[in-house]
């Protein structure tokens, strides 16, 4: 049986150097995993990203092991803040 699919939203946050890198693409080339943009602010200091995942827990959590490995803060959006 299929395990079930979930959907999960995160705030990424990096440096400019290093959104740089087309990791949402690169992403998207690596995992299995629907994402969706729920926001997004950037200015000279920082990037920031509401993403909502859906797939498995599983690969949700690969797909965020490898943004840290990429210097991407990862945190879990708490309440629905960028509901819209």
């Amino acid at each position: 049986m299929a395990e079930k699919k979930t959907s999960i939203r995160y705030w990424l946050t990096f440096a400019p150097e290093i959104g740089k890198k087309p990791l949402l693409y690169l992403m998207s080339k690596k995992f299995d995993v629907e994402f969706n943009v729920r926001s997004a602010t950037a200015d000279r200091d920082v990037f920031v990203m509401a993403l909502e995942f859906t797939s498995t827990h599983e690969k949700i959590e690969e797909v965020i092991h490898w943004f840290k490995k990429q210097g991407v803060q990862v945190e879990p959006v708490e309440i629905n803040t960028i509901e819209g």
